[in-house]
């Protein structure tokens, strides 16, 4: 892009891609602006682990110039994974990493988040500013619509805003759907002082165990704790019919003990010694694959362009979407050259992994 012109640029949503995606900008000169509708980047908890791909995750970091504080921040041990028998917990497959295996190290999801925003320049991102909408206009730019009242327009607005993205409107009716699976997400702190047992089954990165219908997997993260989730294959109103609060953590963890019945009495110990409550998680997942008609002035990374199950791909993919937007960015002569460079490239592959995770998702959890 002609350096003379300096378009203005919006990323709606301080997630891994969008942060990913300003910071190769401001590396390159670009000015950007991002909205979080958050208050600040500690008002909630930002999930579990996450394993950074050499294809993808690690090209972005390189991109960004950040591979090397990712390395220091990572996890290689974190590789490790097995597969224990649901009946009597032993272990049926599994890997160890060599010492010097760093092919797809882990890191904390909020770790990470703290790596990119620590890298752009102060005031990049505008906390508390909640996107309503956006309106593309037919000379090419876009506004933006701000829920707290207000818009701005801008040149070019990138949805990097998540699974009920605001702005996939703006090119898009399509909408998430529930996969079929619910994810009950809950966690263990001080595992190896105070549950080592369950420490020494986890091991050192993931460990799965799962019958028809039913899994439990198990995360490794920094700081001594472990997430868990007891994975189901169940209506999304489920815990309706069950008249099950989550707020009341025993009867869930009596409901969830009797849907395990028969399981290893070790394993259910990730159910009964957690120390902190339950949550829901449906998984919910975008058409596979999903498109779009290219509108000038917008487009969309990460899940507000391809949601898809949760099993090692988005969060790689979309850092890969963030640099890649960055470079095309950069790199052509008009921001509608560099949008459509973009999307020529990044839907098919979108497509193609969503398609393939869709079909995971059964054979991790067959019903």
């Amino acid at each position: 892009m002609d350096s003379s012109t300096t378009p203005r640029v919006a990323i709606v949503g301080g997630g891994l891609g969008g942060l990913l995606c300003a910071r190769v900008l401001q590396l390159h000169g670009r000015p950007v602006t991002v909205f979080e509708g958050e208050p600040s980047p500690e008002a909630r908890g930002q999930g579990g682990t996450l394993d950074m791909h050499p294809e993808t995750g690690q090209v972005a970091l390189r991109a960004a110039g950040l591979l090397e504080k990712f390395q220091a921040l990572s996890r290689p041990e974190g590789q490790e994974w097995r597969l224990l028998d649901h009946v009597t917990g032993a272990v049926l497959s599994g890997e160890i990493p060599d010492g010097g295996d760093e092919e797809r190290p882990e890191i904390d999801r909020g770790r990470l988040r703290g790596l990119l925003l620590g890298s752009l320049r102060p005031g990049t991102v505008h906390w508390g500013h909640s996107v309503g909408g956006v309106t593309p206009h037919p000379d090419g730019t876009c506004q933006v619509r701000f829920r707290e009242g207000g818009s701005e327009h801008f040149d070019l607005v990138i949805g990097a805003d998540g699974a009920w993205s605001r702005v996939r409107p703006g090119v898009s009716d399509a909408v998430p759907a529930y996969t079929g699976v619910t994810f009950v997400e809950t966690g263990l702190d001080d595992v190896d002082t105070r549950h080592p047992a369950l420490a020494g089954l986890t091991g050192e990165g993931t460990m799965m165990a799962k019958a028809p219908g039913r899994g439990l997997f198990v995360q490794r993260n920094s700081g001594g704790h472990i997430r868990v989730y007891a994975a189901l294959r169940v209506p999304e109103d489920w815990y309706v019919a069950g008249r099950l609060d989550f707020a009341d953590t025993e009867a869930v963890r009596a409901d969830l003990l009797a849907r395990y019945t028969g399981w290893d009495p070790a394993l259910l110990g990730f159910l009964r010694g957690n120390d902190s409550g339950f949550v829901n998680r449906p998984l919910h997942a975008l058409p596979a694959p999903h498109s779009w008609d290219h509108v000038p002035g917008v487009t969309l990374l990460g899940d507000a362009a391809h949601l898809m199950p949760p099993l090692g791909v988005g969060a790689n993919l979309a850092m890969l979407d963030g640099a890649e937007l960055a470079q095309a960015l950069i790199a052509e002569p008009t921001v509608d050259d560099a949008v459509r460079a973009y999307e020529s490239v990044m839907l098919p592959r979108a497509g193609e992994l969503a398609k393939a995770t869709a079909e995971g998702l059964g054979h991790l959890l067959p019903g």
